[in-house]
């Protein structure tokens, strides 16, 4: 999996995914920002409900569920620190449709954000991050 920044503002990034899929990402108005798009800690919060909700819709389809429409909202808290990881995650799911089985959600949900989502995995495991940085050389 491959995601591609570019540079195309005083802060902001346009991120190209390996599978075709793009999205702007902006800073704080105090580095330049100028709300072009999500922050990357915002990101990262629609990274962590955005997984766990497709999780949600593949298992309540499984169960053949009349999902008609699905929302999350999730608030992550931050300590006013350098660097400022998230310490606590809520998400709220609103599920509707026909007939809805309520057990089912609680259940396809639970599953979902305890044991299926991979962003939420990540988070709460060591992963390794290595890192390397080069100079372009100036264009002919």
């Amino acid at each position: 999996m491959r995601v591609q920044l570019e540079l195309i503002g005083a802060a902001a990034f346009e991120a190209t995914a390996g599978s075709g899929g793009k999205l702007v990402v902006d800073g704080a108005p105090e580095i330049g920002g100028e709300g072009r798009g999500m922050r990357p800690m915002e990101l990262l919060l629609a990274s962590v409900a955005s997984c766990s909700a497709m999780d949600v819709l593949h298992i309540l389809r499984k169960q053949k569920e009349r999902l008609e429409g699905l929302s999350v909202e999730i608030e992550g808290a931050r300590p006013d620190a350098v660097p400022a990881p998230f310490v606590r995650m809520k998400l709220v799911f609103v599920a509707w449709g026909e007939a809805l089985d309520d057990h089912k959600l609680q259940r396809a949900v639970q599953l979902a954000v305890e044991k299926y989502c991979s962003a939420s995995a990540t988070l709460a495991s060591g992963v390794a991050i290595t890192w390397e940085a080069r100079i372009r050389a100036p264009a002919p």
